[in-house]
């Protein structure tokens, strides 16, 4: 069976979503990749007649959309697994969480019980999310109606409708935000790196930078849209010294998805990280591999997305003082920036006091 990576591109109203799908699909046939594409499920519905304004309501419509995607994303994956290929990549032109973004809590918490899945589900099953900025925030002078015959919004609809977006995302393990700091060329390299980096085809190497903070306010956090909480429970394996080998269970109010994590340090001590998702039977199967040298670490994330950038805050039990903050990037020279809410205290970068596995063979309890 080939290896089989499902991502999602979206964005804001006149992201570049249209022009990006075409360079993905070129550039990585190129790599030697067999691509498929889920077209957007709302363009070939609204086209036929089936709209949130002929249905009975906005939630009849989103049930019929979201099921409909699921569907189509069902088919395309069992399409994939027997093609005669090594590696495919299903591009979906839009995911099950863009529909988040056109509901309010309760239609969306129906819609959910009505396909029986939880939004976490929906939005972990895809391996990565690369979200384009619509033009109207950043390059207001480049948006327009006239590519677009579905598109209305003014810029600061459309601008409101683009951070829905990203809130409904946040979370998801592997999500980019591609923002319109440079020219449109650039910004679709920089979407190509981003994919190109997340599947380890140019450089399978992680560049993670690490900030000690003081402790967050737990309450701004829980109330900002762009934020998400996750639970992590993380346990170490047995393994080779040059390798570190974790699994993680990751999500939150009884609803989990599982990992597994290999990194290597290569001869000139870069990291090499590989993933790959876990079912629930195998997690449990792995746990009785834990490494008794590590004690299981258990964590609070906030993912927080933020002048562009993805802000991966965990908080630890034995910690009160001061949290961590990641952000894995593609290249070094990118500058970091927090919201004035978050206070550094340094750097840790490259520090092994502060590495995961260094904190769960510290005896429980120990703070620093």
């Amino acid at each position: 069976m080939p290896k089989v990576t499902k991502i999602v591109v979206t964005g804001g109203p006149c992201g570049g979503k249209t022009t990006a799908l075409t360079r993905i699909q070129r550039d990585l046939a190129h790599l030697g990749y067999t691509v498929l594409v889920v077209p957007e499920t709302a363009t070939s519905l609204i086209s036929g007649g089936v709209a949130p304004w002929t249905c009975a309501s906005n939630e009849d419509y989103q049930k019929c959309q979201m099921l409909l995607q699921l569907q189509k994303e069902q088919v395309f994956e069992r399409a994939a697994e027997g093609m005669d290929a090594d590696r495919v990549v299903i591009v979906c032109d839009r995911g099950e969480l863009d529909n988040k973004a056109y509901m309010n809590d309760e239609e969306f918490a129906h819609v959910l019980s009505f396909l029986g899945k939880t939004e976490i589900e929906l939005r972990d099953d895809y391996d990565a999310v690369f979200h384009l900025v619509s033009a109207a925030k950043g390059a207001e002078e480049f948006y327009t109606l006239d590519n677009n015959g579905a598109r209305y919004e003014s810029v600061e609809e459309a601008a409101a409708l683009d951070d829905k977006f990203i809130a409904a995302w946040t979370g998801h393990p592997h999500f980019r935000v591609i923002d319109n700091r440079s020219d449109f060329e650039e910004k679709m390299r920089h979407l190509m790196r981003e994919i190109t980096y997340f599947l380890g085809d140019l450089a399978p190497f992680e560049i993670e930078r690490k900030f000690l903070i003081e402790y967050p306010d737990v309450a701004w956090l829980d109330s900002l849209p762009n934020c998400e909480r996750v639970d992590i429970v993380q346990t170490y394996l047995r393994s080779e010294p040059d390798q570190e080998i974790r699994i993680r269970q990751r999500g939150s109010e009884g609803n989990y998805i599982y990992y597994l994590t290999e990194k290597r340090i290569t001869k000139n001590h870069t990291r090499m990280e590989l993933q790959r998702r876990l079912s629930e039977r195998e997690y449990l199967t792995l746990l009785m591999q834990a490494d008794p040298a590590f004690r299981q670490i258990e964590k609070t994330r906030y993912c927080l997305t933020y002048a562009g950038q993805y802000l991966e805050i965990d908080l630890f039990p034995c910690w009160d003082d001061q949290a961590m903050v990641e952000i894995e990037l593609t290249q070094e020279e990118t500058e970091v920036h927090f919201p004035p809410e978050l206070h550094v205290i340094r750097e840790v970068t490259g520090n092994p006091d502060y590495r995961n596995a260094v904190i769960a063979s510290k005896p429980k309890g120990a703070t620093h």
